[in-house]
């Protein structure tokens, strides 16, 4: 187990992380404002897709639906890094703050280049392709999310889990007003080890997932609506969202080991945020 001093410091580097996040508003809103206009216009079968992705979700959170991963090939993957045998999501929980961190970048290139492949395929058939590439990027999406939460000892197959899953897709694709928002309700998830019942309460944010999740493509997937040429946009574009989401996933379970590594001793003095 790290020493406290090193649990600090890298707390402290995940809270200066969370201040940095408030430069992305502009771009955030900028980015926007394309399928605002262009929503009119937007052939139906593309609303259709997204008015699905909101009952996927909401499977998602209540059950684990379609999305939920099988661990096998992770906890095989988990156990030849560390050379600990591992069984079940519980046995992973004491391995190194290092081994989470290499194992979650390693798995995090591999899914950038997946979503760079697919946002390339689908890329090609411009606006007609997007019905596609929405649903498979949200895919790509939640299974890497729920990689990290395993590799730092948390399993998607509790409720509670699905819902933190879901406020880290909330804060990837939240303008700052959004993200300030979610880290005050993680605050108290944090604190109370566990989440509080207000934040378990809270099943409608998935449908701002959803929605958020479309608007944010914004400027990014606007040239993807061009037929071949959208290869390259739809490509690049894919790869920035997922390594965007997975900061953003390994910083907020990081902290929450953090913090509960350090819960037993005492509650550190980290600032007032």
């Amino acid at each position: 187990m790290e020493a406290r001093e090193e649990l600090l410091k890298q707390l402290a580097a995940i809270e200066k992380w969370e201040s940095g996040q408030s430069d992305l508003w502009i771009w955030d809103k900028l980015g926007r404002l394309p399928f605002k206009l262009l929503d009119k216009i937007t052939p139906k079968f593309i609303h259709n897709k997204v008015g699905s992705l909101l009952d996927e979700m909401g499977a998602y959170v209540q059950t684990g639906g379609s999305y939920l991963i099988k661990e096998n090939n992770l906890f095989h993957l988990i156990e030849k890094e560390t050379g600990t045998p591992i069984q079940a999501v519980a046995d992973i929980k004491d391995i190194p703050l290092a081994a989470m961190n290499k194992l979650s970048q390693e798995l995090t290139e591999q899914r950038k280049k997946f979503a760079t492949i697919q946002g390339a395929s689908t890329g090609i058939g411009g606006i007609f392709t997007l019905a596609i590439d929405i649903p498979a990027l949200m895919a790509i999406s939640l299974k890497t999310l729920q990689e990290i939460a395993i590799i730092h000892g948390y399993d998607p197959n509790e409720k509670s889990e699905r819902i933190f899953i879901v406020k880290c897709l909330q804060f990837s694709s939240a303008d700052i007003v959004g993200k300030n928002a979610i880290l005050k309700e993680l605050s108290s998830y944090y604190q109370q080890g566990g989440g509080s019942a207000e934040m378990m309460s809270q099943l409608q944010g998935w449908r701002e997932v959803v929605y958020t999740y479309r608007d944010q493509f914004g400027w990014k997937k606007l040239f993807q609506m061009v037929p071949v040429a959208g290869m390259i946009f739809g490509a690049f574009t894919n790869r920035s969202m997922i390594n965007d989401l997975a900061e953003t996933g390994i910083m907020l379970y990081r902290k929450r080991k953090i913090m509960e590594r350090l819960a037993p001793g005492s509650t550190p003095e980290v600032g007032s945020r």
